[in-house]
């Protein structure tokens, strides 16, 4: 099953400092039909404008991994953590018991990004935040594994959830592969480019629910960066 979310259909909020678009319901967007995808519970397609951003605000039990699109992203929390994320890198936040944190876009341009909550298998652990540059060459071609609830997923960063974050880039009428499984989920966005999921037509910044599938073959249309999350 491939659900094709145009990206016209998503919730929309425009905060003038932040233009927000929400694939699951989120603060005052509301749909009965997109509440989640499995333990997939946020996906928000978020653009800060320069000199702007989040201040310092508390969550608890949930996974919160940010991947920048564009420009960087500066995060600090009240664990003493402080830290810049670039285009193309990621960071993750395990809110556990509880943390307070801000993401502030201090460059001279929009930063865009994705941010995306994933929900915990135990609660009430403590928090922690990590960030990690990619090299880019490693997902020319191919899905790499940038974030991971499974141990045996070598250097992605870790997240306490039974998920995996996953990105490729891709030229025009190169595919990929990814072994999802039947009884998983998946949930895929490009975040630049056009592409076939399984023969399906999607478009850029479209999201695309997918399930019952044993493997999801990307295939792009244009040049192309797809971020896909694997859940239970």
């Amino acid at each position: 099953m491939i659900d094709i979310r145009p990206f016209a259909s998503l919730g929309h909020a425009h905060h003038g400092w932040l233009n927000a678009r929400h694939h699951f319901s989120f603060a005052s967007y509301h749909d009965a039909q997109r509440n989640n995808w499995g333990q997939l519970r946020v996906w928000n397609d978020d653009e800060i404008a320069a000199n702007s951003g989040f201040p310092p605000h508390p969550h608890h039990d949930m996974e919160i991994i940010t991947y920048v699109r564009e420009g960087a992203i500066t995060h600090r929390d009240n664990l003493g953590n402080e830290g810049r994320t670039e285009a193309g890198d990621v960071q993750v936040m395990s809110a556990g018991t509880g943390i307070a944190h801000s993401e502030y876009n201090l460059e001279d341009v929009t930063t865009k990004i994705f941010q995306i909550w994933i929900m915990p298998n135990q609660n009430g652990k403590a928090p922690s935040w990590g960030a990690k540059p990619f090299p880019k060459g490693e997902r020319a071609g191919q899905f790499v594994v940038l974030a991971s609830g499974h141990e045996d997923d070598g250097d992605a960063l870790p997240i306490r959830a039974d998920a995996r974050l996953v990105a490729a880039t891709l030229k025009a009428g190169q595919s990929a592969e990814y072994p999802l499984g039947r009884a998983r989920k998946g949930y895929l966005v490009a975040a630049k480019g056009e592409i076939e999921v399984n023969g399906v037509h999607a478009a850029e910044r479209d999201g695309v629910a997918i399930a019952q599938e044993e493997v999801v073959r990307i295939t792009a249309l244009q040049d192309s960066e797809v971020i896909l999350v694997d859940v239970a």
